[in-house]
């Protein structure tokens, strides 16, 4: 089926989300709190747009909304545009210094001396992602604790957590870089825990918590685990597809 978006005929699965059809189209709409990997969070709301169903108007949030039938979409409409300024306005009050936030506020014309004002180290805008990886990677070692303005994520506690295998996992998939994780000879420190690197055996370089490997190996299965970066992984593999070819 087709649907519109901004004026742009766009080809659409019955049941595919909004956000997928844009993007796939090259028609830019916003996001913080969304990731391929782990689709369907809908929480940052950064994402809503306008839509025309039927004759009726409503707003949706692009990366949760399923396209059901032919509608027409308006990504950057005077309405979508002033909700997107008002959750930033929000955001920047709560984050400051934050770099992401601060150009998202520029790109919507927030103005920076709003009556509001948070703490200057703070980044964590509360979207929920680094939780919802850690919970589907399954260790489930930090979570959003506390309520109202004292609610933060952390692990329980915030003592180093024995579930956390310092995969970083969190940290990477963080739209604002808001989790602090180091690596200083060999040495990954992550939630207050300190973490020790293996070495790759193909090229040395540490890419890996030993807790992370172990874990890895029991969930898959397996009696050990290859010790190979990701770009050793693809060497080797694509050494391994050569050899296959010249025999061929």
């Amino acid at each position: 089926m087709k649907i519109t978006i901004d004026g742009i005929f766009c080809e659409a699965e019955k049941g595919e989300m909004l956000l997928q059809i844009a993007r796939r189209n090259n028609i830019y709409i916003p996001t913080l709190c969304h990731s391929d990997a782990l689709p369907g969070l809908g929480t940052c709301r950064l994402c809503v747009v306008e839509i025309l169903d039927r004759g009726r108007k409503g707003v949706v949030a692009s990366c949760i909304y399923p396209v059901k039938n032919e509608i027409e979409v308006f990504t950057h409409s005077d309405k979508i545009k002033s909700i997107r300024r008002n959750l930033l306005m929000l955001l920047y009050a709560r984050t400051p210094q934050d770099e992401t936030i601060d150009s998202l506020r520029k790109e919507y014309h927030v103005p920076d001396n709003i009556r509001f004002s948070g703490d200057k180290d703070e980044h964590c805008i509360l979207c929920g992602l680094c939780v919802r990886a850690c919970q589907e990677l399954g260790t489930s070692a930090i979570s959003t604790v506390n309520r109202g303005i004292t609610k933060k994520v952390s692990t329980p506690y915030d003592e180093p957590s024995t579930q956390c295998i310092g995969c970083g996992s969190c940290a990477y998939l963080c739209p604002t870089n808001a989790i602090k994780i180091e690596e200083i000879n060999g040495v990954r420190t992550i939630w207050n825990k300190e973490f020790r690197l293996v070495r790759c055996t193909r090229c040395g370089k540490p890419f890996a918590t030993k807790e992370q490997l172990e874990y890895n190996r029991k969930k898959l299965g397996e009696d050990h685990v290859e010790l190979l970066c990701e770009s050793c992984k693809k060497a080797v593999t694509g050494e391994k597809l050569r050899d296959i070819y010249e025999r061929v």
